[in-house]
């Protein structure tokens, strides 16, 4: 009889150790995004670019507005200002408010595409109403004041009908 409740007891502890085994968080491991911010941050921007375009190529916003800055500042890939505007606009069409805020910016510039304040405006207006704040709202504000108020009206219906595209 000993034995037995003995043998209860053991086998009731290995199972509450299960049970407090399977509730513990598992170990924190770094993912491929954390890789490639780790090789930037490091320098080591050839590594970077090309984790950030692999995970750019699935449709991973925060990674193509990664990919897009080291396009306009020529980190680990050549300076193209037509490659940074095509993954800025994908990761600003999934509503990524960084992206949408260099958009603005480089309509708003001219730099690497024709200048355009309807779409400079409309880009820091939907960066603005995601949280961007001071930078966006100064943006909204400079581009405003060489817009038309036919190009402010055309900018205000884009944002209304505006939608995120959803990923790949």
């Amino acid at each position: 009889m000993k034995q037995s409740i003995v043998s209860l007891s053991i086998r009731g502890a290995w199972k509450a150790a299960f049970v407090l085994l399977l509730g513990m968080p598992a170990p924190a491991t770094a993912g491929p995004m954390e890789d490639a911010d780790s090789a930037w941050k490091k320098g080591d921007y050839a590594s970077a670019a090309t984790l950030y375009r692999s995970l750019a190529e699935q449709g991973r916003a925060s990674a193509q507005h990664s990919l897009a800055k080291m396009y306009e500042n020529g980190e680990g890939v050549p300076r193209s200002s037509a490659e940074a505007v095509k993954w800025y606009r994908l990761a600003a069409d999934q509503g990524h408010a960084g992206a949408q805020l260099y958009l603005g910016g480089i309509y708003e510039t001219g730099a690497g595409v024709p200048r355009d304040y309807v779409q400079a405006y409309m880009w820091y207006s939907l960066s603005l109403a995601a949280g961007q704040d001071e930078v966006a709202a100064h943006g909204v504000r400079q581009v405003k004041e060489s817009m038309t108020w036919a190009q402010i009206v055309e900018g205000d219906r884009r944002i209304r009908e505006w939608k995120p595209k959803p990923t790949r």
